[in-house]
């Protein structure tokens, strides 16, 4: 259906897992960012919508979703100043695949290359690597369509430039995005089973910093962790070259992170070198990873605490572990992102894929964060979590700036909704 204004017209419907039906009557798709600002300007509630890929209600509204999917992805590739611009509702999976095709790459790519740009970054959605830093430090510039409907663009160093990127929806629609890029590198990814939780603690930081991105994957209980998954640049030595790995043994065959689903969805491993767009994400873009019907939660935890925090959810093993596909241990380096979940510290991320009984999940969260809060635990903000703006504000030192901001940007509150009011806004 076509609207009077030019959009595409659809009924909202549900997130990517099915776990929440929107709110919206409707959701409006754009073909320019003209039509956008047009739609944003004759709004009283609105809200962008991504890939759906969020389990919360961060995306919801009472009024107008708006799908930036449409809009023509115009990926314009910068060589001199090595960036690349971007409309916001591309999906990392074709920008991706249009760097290497010219040559050039992203630092990183989060475990899906089907979710779009402009909401992982405005979550600080992330993949993995000490070094490496979530997607949203990436960005360089960024054009943002206001509440009057008109036009804000940002760059780095600017004032107030930290607190627009991982900016949750609540500041406007962000039109397009402008991305660091680098030369083209090759990656090899290799898994490695049954590793010794024991042999991993007590070098935890050479298990981490073994390749260029490590994800470990566990259901929490016993003595060993399900699978390590090295994907290592291959200017170095590579992951295949390793015949164990800290009690571990070298996967035979490609390996899905969940027992007894085929690794056939998953990106190439076995050690074969191949460019970062085909191996830094951990599933292909041509696949459905999953049929969806998956919870998840994640809590960033500084590094420091990484062990101790470890060693908390394996205690809670009899809580979590039934609930459970999967666990993934991830790191992300220190960022000045105003809310990003590793703002100003290193991180280890501790992610939770759970089987989708969203009142059991929902009813253990509260104890997972009260164990993890003494070590400033700060969630994902597209997942499930518990806490609210009470218990978020502390551990954000730029939280008021933030609120601030919002308040200048958005003084009607179009851009908010319920999520926002209980997790940021406190009301």
């Amino acid at each position: 259906m076509v609207s009077e204004a030019g959009t595409e017209l659809h009924t909202a419907g549900h997130n990517w897992a099915g776990n929440l039906r929107y709110a919206a009557a409707e959701v409006r798709e754009p073909a320019t960012v003209a039509q956008l600002q047009d739609l944003v300007a004759g709004a009283t509630k609105l809200r962008a919508l991504g890939s759906r890929h969020s389990f919360n209600r961060i995306a919801d509204t009472a009024g107008t979703l708006v799908s930036l999917e449409h809009l023509e992805p115009a990926i314009e590739v910068d060589p001199a100043n090595l960036t690349v611009t971007v409309s916001g509702g591309t999906r990392y999976g074709t920008l991706a695949a249009e760097l290497q095709r010219q040559g050039y790459a992203l630092h990183n790519l989060a475990s899906l290359p089907h979710i779009s740009v402009a909401g992982a970054v405005a979550t600080a959605t992330h993949g993995s690597g000490d070094r490496n830093g979530n997607l949203a430090t990436a960005v360089a510039g960024l054009e943002l369509v206001t509440a009057d409907g008109g036009i804000l663009t940002a760059r780095r160093g600017e004032p107030d430039f930290d607190g627009m990127v991982v900016g949750l929806g609540a500041l406007g629609i962000v039109s397009s995005l402008t991305l660091d890029v680098e030369p083209t590198f090759p990656v090899s990814q290799s898994v490695f089973e049954d590793l010794e939780w024991d042999q991993v603690l007590e070098n935890l930081d050479g298990v981490t910093s073994s390749a260029y991105s490590v994800s470990l994957f566990t259901d929490w209980s016993g003595d060993r962790i399900g699978q390590a998954w090295l994907k290592s640049r291959t200017e170095g030595e590579s992951a295949s070259q390793r015949t164990g790995f800290f009690g571990g043994s070298p996967a035979k065959e490609p390996r899905h992170p969940i027992a007894g689903v085929p690794g056939t969805t998953c990106t190439q491993q076995l050690g074969v070198p191949g460019p970062w767009s085909d191996r830094l994400a951990h599933f292909r873009m041509e696949f459905t990873p999953s049929k969806g019907d998956e919870l998840q939660s994640e809590y960033l935890i500084p590094r420091e605490h990484a062990v101790d925090a470890i060693q908390v959810m394996r205690r809670l093993s009899h809580l979590v572990t039934p609930l459970l596909l999967v666990s993934e241990i991830r790191t992300v380096a220190a960022d000045s992102l105003w809310l990003s979940p590793n703002y100003g510290t290193d991180s280890i991320g501790l992610h939770l894929t759970w089987r989708q009984d969203q009142p059991a999940v929902e009813a253990v969260l509260p104890v997972i964060e009260a164990e993890l809060a003494p070590f400033g635990a700060r969630p994902h903000w597209g997942k499930l979590f518990d806490g609210d703006a009470s218990r978020l504000a502390p551990l954000y030192p730029r939280f008021p700036d933030f609120k601030a901001l919002a308040d200048r940007l958005d003084p009607e509150g179009k851009f908010r909704n319920n999520f926002l009011d209980t997790k940021v806004f406190g009301s």
